[in-house]
């Protein structure tokens, strides 16, 4: 049997506690961005098309509502739209968040490559 003190065990507490509390400063850290790193990301559609540039978020009290995705030369909406600059998409499309965004391939407007030939 091991023995240990009431004043051992506050250490022990105190140390394990200190790591939780790391732990959860470095979880959090990673789950935060600031807004203005989000704009000119590149974004691709959850089976790897590219999609197009974050360009603005629509920020409604403290939530994110929505996102304009710009047109670019390569991507999947300039085929689509033809002339228009970008699409809004709502929040509730973006899978992730990281060094390009992830969204949910719903979000993308039908298109048919034989009508466009």
């Amino acid at each position: 049997q091991i023995f240990i003190t009431i004043h051992k065990k506050r250490e022990i507490f105190k140390y394990l506690n200190h790591f939780k509390n790391v732990y959860l400063e470095v979880k959090n850290m990673l789950k935060t961005r600031r807004i203005t790193e989000v704009y000119d990301l590149k974004a691709f559609t959850d089976e790897g098309l590219y999609f197009g540039d974050i360009e603005e978020c629509m920020i409604v009290g403290n939530k994110i509502q929505g996102w304009r995705i710009k047109a670019t030369k390569s991507s999947f909406l300039s085929k689509v739209l033809g002339g228009a600059k970008g699409v809004i998409i709502p929040h509730q499309m973006v899978k992730a968040v990281g060094d390009v965004i992830i969204i949910n391939k719903s979000a993308m407007p039908s298109y048919d490559e034989e009508e466009q030939e």
